[in-house]
This record gives C-alpha cells, sequence and structure tokens, in this order.
C-alpha cells in the first residue's frame, strides 16, 4: 500500500507542476500581447485556456482518488489538500490571465495611449511572484514561500498607483476613458494574480510545517 500511494503522489505532483507551466505561460503571453499590442497571441491564450481547465478537472479527480483510496496521513494527506487548494487556484490564476488578453485584444486597437510605466514593473513582479511560488512547492522551500508573501505589499502598492493614475487621466482626457479603464482592469488582474500566488506560497508553508499562516503577516517583522 505504501509503494501505491508513493507512486500515485508523485503522479500527482508531476500533475500540478504541468498545471503550473501551462498557467504560468499563460500569464507571461498575456503580458507580452499587452506589451507587444498582439492580437492574435491574446486570442490564442484565450482559446488554450480550455486545456488549463480540462488539467485543472484531472488534478481534482486525482486528489479525491487518492483520498478515497489510500487514507493518507502526515506530510503525505497536507500534500494532497494543498494540491487541491492550489489547483483551483491555478485555475483561477489562468481565468485571470484570459481577462488579460481580452483587454488585450481591445488595448491593441488603441494607437493613443501606452501602458503606464509602472505596468512593466507590475507584471514584472507579478510574474516573479508566481514563479516563485510554483518554484517554493517543487522545491518544498519555507524560505521562498516567504520571499513570495513579502512581495505582495509591492504589487498592491502599484495597483493604488494605477487607481490614482487612471482618476487623474480621466480628469485631464476623458475622451480617453474607455483605453483607461482597461489599463485599470489589467492592473487588477496583476494583483488578483499575485493575491493567487500568495495564497499558493501560504499553502506551500502549511505543507511543509503543518502551520495554517492565513492572516498573518508571514515573514514581516513587527
Amino acid at each position: 500500500m505504501a509503494k501505491h500511494l508513493e507512486n500515485e503522489i508523485e503522479k500527482l505532483k508531476n500533475a500540478v507542476l504541468e498545471l503550473s507551466s501551462l498557467v504560468e505561460e499563460s500569464v507571461h503571453k498575456s503580458v507580452k500581447s499587452i506589451n507587444d499590442k498582439d492580437e492574435e497571441l491574446a486570442r490564442d491564450i484565450i482559446v488554450k485556456d480550455q486545456v488549463i481547465d480540462k488539467k485543472e478537472v484531472d488534478v481534482e479527480e486525482e486528489c479525491l482518488k487518492i483520498l478515497a483510496l489510500y487514507q493518507p496521513v502526515a506530510i503525505d494527506l497536507r500534500f494532497v489538500i494543498v494540491a487541491l487548494k492550489i489547483n483551483n487556484d491555478l485555475e483561477r490564476i489562468g481565468d485571470l490571465a484570459v481577462n488579460i488578453a481580452e483587454r488585450s485584444i481591445f488595448l491593441s486597437k488603441q494607437k493613443d495611449l501606452s501602458m503606464p510605466i509602472d505596468f512593466v514593473t507590475m507584471s514584472k513582479k507579478t510574474i516573479q511572484m508566481l514563479k516563485q511560488a510554483i518554484d517554493s512547492l517543487i522545491k518544498m522551500d519555507v524560505d521562498l514561500a516567504n520571499q513570495v508573501c513579502l512581495m505582495d505589499d509591492d504589487v498592491d502598492a502599484i495597483n493604488r498607483k494605477m487607481y490614482s493614475f487612471v482618476y487623474d487621466q480621466i480628469k485631464e482626457t476623458p475622451q480617453f476613458a474607455e483605453t483607461l479603464i482597461h489599463f485599470l482592469s489589467v492592473s487588477k488582474n496583476l494583483e488578483r494574480i499575485a493575491d493567487y500566488a500568495t495564497n499558493i506560497s501560504m499553502d506551500v508553508v502549511y505543507m511543509i510545517e503543518g502551520t495554517i499562516v492565513r492572516h498573518h503577516n508571514i515573514g514581516k517583522k513587527n
């Protein structure tokens, strides 16, 4: 039984990593479609989201099978629980990448305005957070997970600046209001991706240490 469970856990781990890779690629491409005003790339992201959705269902079914057939305990049980939660978070990140791609299709046709400079910083930091969150899972690295949580404040701050920027610009150039609102939507979706990356990192801490860290200032000093 122990060997069978070990094999199933390894199979589940590979499935989660495959889903992670698909989602990370989708986010990266959604940002690239904004930067390059690439409508074709944006549409490709939307079409391929169904692959992520199917993989998410497969991972959930694998988790439920392990729980039903093997009744894992300790670290194995925590891994399956975390896999279920991360699986859902990854699917939601994929949806947010689609949201960005949909905004990108509109923005690719707008020639008068470009994304504010903070978008570059925000998108790079968000992608870095997602990558490190996934790496913390692969490497079982608590320190790496904590670093992701600390970075979330930076993304939140940039998102607040984006709100202020859009508010001011709409007053000054109301003719660009629709475009500016799309900018704000992109920013909000990136901020939500960063939040999900933080959730994944906190779940990694739980998996490794058995400690639930939600609602705590993880890794922060008083």
